[in-house]
């Protein structure tokens, strides 16, 4: 299993940028994939989670968890066909700074955006900086 995370950059409060997660060694809808961040000093944490999907069509909506402090301006979704998740953030604040990480397993949305510790498959990275 390998993820490999892109699409952070720098940008100003209020814009949006979408992060791409691609996958190899098995399928997007076969395991829990989430997004977390961490910001210089401070702890990962989750920011959304796309549970597995069964089957088509290509954009089938999954129960999609998302921390409080994203809710309303983050969407997380993926794409079959692509074998990718995204994570869609939108009016974006200084505070959502941070190295965005992508991780799956077969742990539940609801208790592994809490617990980045027990997540098995992680990618690199990608910087978001917002700037204030």
């Amino acid at each position: 299993v390998q993820l490999a995370e892109s699409g952070g950059a720098s940008v100003r409060p209020g814009r949006s940028l979408r992060l791409t997660c691609a996958a190899s060694g098995f399928t997007v809808d076969t395991l829990e994939v989430a997004w977390f961040r961490q910001a210089p000093g401070k702890e990962r944490e989750g920011v959304a989670c796309l549970s597995e999907g069964d089957g088509n069509p290509r954009y089938a909506e999954e129960p999609k968890y998302f921390s409080d402090s994203v809710k309303g301006r983050f969407n997380i979704y993926r794409d079959r066909a692509k074998n990718v998740v995204y994570l869609q953030m939108n009016r974006l604040k200084s505070e959502d700074s941070g190295i965005y990480y992508c991780a799956a397993d077969n742990i539940r949305c609801a208790y592994a955006l809490g617990h980045p510790g027990d997540m098995d498959y992680w990618g690199t990275g990608t910087p978001v900086t917002v700037l204030s």
